[in-house]
């Protein structure tokens, strides 16, 4: 077994690189809607996943986090599938974790216009830092 000593040169000399995609790639024409029939009745909708995943865009490394959507339609509704293919897209993509949140809500409020939305990204923990971003629309 080696030593920390022996290993420090080994450990110094790693130098992996992960395939990272470019922001271009995440795919919003699998985004669907469909029509709200209940327009004016100030319904929240909360939608969340402890599925997403993107990679830091200079290492490779994944970020996982909790993804909390909230908003009230106006007379669009977001197709729930659709949203699932559309998050899967981020998982190889290069993004930092604000420009992510701050993505996700632009796309969204493009192809179904509410009224309000939220969008929350509670990433995990990676390097002793514990990061929450959200971001709002209209902006508060």
């Amino acid at each position: 077994m080696a030593s920390i000593e022996q290993l420090r040169s080994k450990y110094d000399a790693i130098e992996e690189k992960f395939d990272v995609l470019h922001e271009s790639e995440i795919n919003t024409d699998c985004l669907l809607v469909f029509d709200y029939e209940y327009k004016g009745s100030n319904t929240d909708i909360v939608i969340e996943t402890e599925e997403f995943s993107a990679v830091c865009p200079w290492n490779g490394l994944p970020d996982f986090g909790l993804l909390t959507l909230e908003y009230v339609p106006e007379s669009l509704c977001v197709e729930l599938k659709s949203l699932k293919y559309y998050l899967m897209s981020f998982r190889s993509v290069g993004i930092v974790q604000e420009h992510a949140t701050n993505r996700i809500l632009k796309d969204l409020v493009g192809v179904c216009n509410p009224v309000n939305m939220k969008v929350i990204l509670d990433y995990q923990p990676r390097g002793g830092f514990h990061t929450v971003v959200s971001a709002s629309h209209p902006s508060s």
